[in-house]
């Protein structure tokens, strides 16, 4: 079960600021929100984060990408694959997506995010702080998803060469209630970044 953190830091305060969300969302012009793509590896998460990144960007949305791999290249490089280490590599990525989407940014987070526990966990930070978010299952068949296999990630599970891979010998716990569902094993890509924006549209982030 995911446990609320124990906070060793003792007397911090929350310092509050003279310039509101709603004056960001007013310089932007548009509101800030976590979109997060989750799904297995190979399903497409990425690929659709980032033809809805440029379809933003053409009608003047600032988004950015949290990306799996590129994250733990850099602040979650000494975080491993356990239960345990994807867990707080959720949470740390939930805190960071929590921040951009304060200051007004369409936060594009994708991760393969297995456990529903901590999906559940990053939604309710947002609650918490009144933000916007929206959960979407890229939802690919395993067979299609290993048949792609991009990074040679699924070879590898197969051989034994790696442990612990989600679909192969670790589970993946699929959304329930998703705010969005793509079938990115029958829709074209066209079709899921027009979903993607339409639900941003139909939620008063974007016009």
């Amino acid at each position: 079960m995911t446990e609320t953190l124990e906070r060793k830091a003792t007397n911090v305060h929350w310092h509050e600021g003279d310039v509101t969300r709603n004056d960001r969302a007013s310089l932007l012009g548009h509101k800030g929100v976590t979109i997060w793509f989750t799904g297995l590896s190979g399903s497409g998460k990425s690929t659709v984060a980032v033809a809805v990144e440029k379809a933003l960007a053409a009608r003047g949305v600032l988004s950015y990408r949290l990306d799996g791999d590129n994250i733990r290249l850099g602040i979650n490089s000494n975080l491993g694959f356990s239960a345990e280490d994807r867990q707080e590599n959720i949470r740390r990525v939930g805190e960071i997506s929590k921040l951009f989407a304060d200051t007004g940014v369409v936060v594009l987070s994708s991760f393969i995010s297995p456990y529903r526990e901590d999906r559940d966990l990053v939604r309710q930070m947002h609650e918490a702080g009144d933000l916007p978010y929206l959960e979407v299952f890229v939802d690919c068949s395993l067979e299609e998803a290993e048949s792609r296999d991009p990074k040679g990630l699924y070879k590898k599970a197969r051989a034994g060469e790696i442990r612990g891979f989600t679909g192969i010998d670790d589970p993946y716990e699929a959304p329930t209630s998703p705010e969005l569902h793509l079938h990115t094993d029958e829709m074209t890509l066209e079709q899921e970044v027009e979903m993607v924006l339409s639900g941003l549209q139909a939620r008063g982030i974007i016009a």
